[in-house]
């Protein structure tokens, strides 16, 4: 696990920290004719030989697979990604570097899991409660709430594509994750901030309709997070 954790901190550092972002505009103009693309793959080769500390007798198959792949998966993201699927592209990316580097540590270390240690009864039923939160809620609320439809919210309706559905999904992760840890007092600061953000509308728009329309699924949104939550620690103690 030491050994992932420094492959992982060169990879932060050298992908996260200490990559600018015009080295990342040129690569995606010039691709393989970049050369700020080979000046991020030497920052990688720098800090992997860091916390290697320079000696590279015993792990150089897993320096090289790291820097190798990663130029290669590098490569492949810039000839592959198009506008409209670079942030697709990012996690493809992110997530194939890690493999390499869980693949560069199992040459060194036994990190073998079989699937019953890696999935538990309680991760298993975390995962069904992640998902009750993040997809079932945010039907049964639409179900629920699309019996009103004010006009307001269609005439009116400048805000960004879906932005809607992803904060109703982030607020619900917040509750749920606060009930889960015992941090009720912070529900109550979610919940001020976000009447804090869409005072203005409501103010601005005069319209009671809209008003009650967004209290009603604010209300549902909170009220199912809390719920799963408190169903959540209920049901982990019977297990």
């Amino acid at each position: 696990m030491f050994l992932f954790l420094k492959f992982l901190l060169a990879h932060i550092l050298g992908d996260f920290v200490f990559q600018p972002e015009k080295w990342v505009k040129n690569k995606e103009e010039k691709k393989v004719k970049s050369v700020k693309l080979y000046y991020h793959i030497g920052i990688h080769v720098l800090f992997l030989l860091l916390v290697l500390q320079f000696n590279l007798k015993e792990h150089w198959l897993g320096f090289l697979l790291i820097v190798v792949s990663h130029y290669f998966i590098d490569v492949l993201k810039l000839y592959l990604q198009k506008k409209k699927t670079k942030r697709i592209w990012f996690f493809v990316d992110q997530i194939l570097h890690l493999l390499f580097l869980v693949i560069a540590t199992s040459l060194y270390v036994d990190i073998s899991l079989s699937a019953e240690n890696l999935i538990t009864d309680k991760i298993l039923l975390l995962i069904i409660f992640l998902l009750l939160v993040i997809f079932v809620s945010a039907i049964i609320i639409k179900i629920i709430i699309t019996q009103w439809n004010p006009e307001s919210k269609k005439e009116n309706d400048d805000s960004l594509a879906k932005a809607g559905r992803y904060i109703g999904i982030l607020e619900r992760l917040f509750v749920f994750t606060f009930v889960i840890t015992n941090h009720w007092e912070a529900i109550g600061f979610l919940l001020a901030a976000k009447s804090v953000f869409r005072f203005g509308d409501l103010t601005s728009s005069k319209d009671r309709k809209l008003t009650e329309y967004i209290l009603i699924g604010t209300l549902l949104s909170f009220g199912i997070a809390i719920f799963l939550g408190v169903l959540y620690l209920y049901t982990l103690k019977l297990i």
